[in-house]
């Protein structure tokens, strides 16, 4: 086992359902709270976690999501998404895990920095105005790469 420390993570978010963002913020979180550098570059469907108005609305992923362990026709049945994100939102107020705006205020406030991809949020018509204030900027995956270098990085 090696005794070389981790000292910085860029991890890339590509989904934006409740499931696909959790991880990547737990894991900016985490990383902050151990004093590692950490940067979430939020792509395609990721950007839900990071648009001011989707970014308290995400949910489960019913459809396709092996992980609900339920036949994909039941997981279309009308309610079935909504009643598993409100059985997971639940389970997370339990265990006192922040809503996403939240959550995306602490990793803010730690000195993790969020960035948008400049391909997803121009393939969807975005702008700076549709992100919460703790976004800080929208890049080209070339500049995450530049920005990423030493980094380890995490697909979530």
């Amino acid at each position: 086992m090696s005794d070389e420390k981790i000292k910085k993570v860029s991890i890339v978010c590509s989904r934006g359902s409740l499931e696909g963002v959790y991880p990547a913020l737990i894991m900016a979180n985490g990383a902050r709270m151990e004093g590692i550098e950490a940067s979430i570059f939020f792509t395609f469907f990721g950007l839900d976690a990071i648009i001011k108005k989707r970014m308290s609305k995400l949910k489960v992923a019913t459809v396709g999501n092996p992980a609900m362990h339920m036949p994909t026709l039941l997981g279309a049945l009308p309610g079935m998404s909504a009643m598993a994100t409100k059985m997971m939102k639940k389970t997370m107020d339990k265990l006192d895990i922040p809503p996403v705006d939240e959550f995306i205020e602490m990793i803010n406030d730690a000195g993790g920095k969020l960035y948008a991809c400049k391909a997803s949020v121009d393939m969807f018509g975005l702008s700076m105005d549709d992100f919460c204030e703790q976004v800080d900027g929208i890049m080209t995956v070339g500049e995450f790469y530049e920005l990423s270098a030493g980094a380890q990085i995490i697909f979530t």
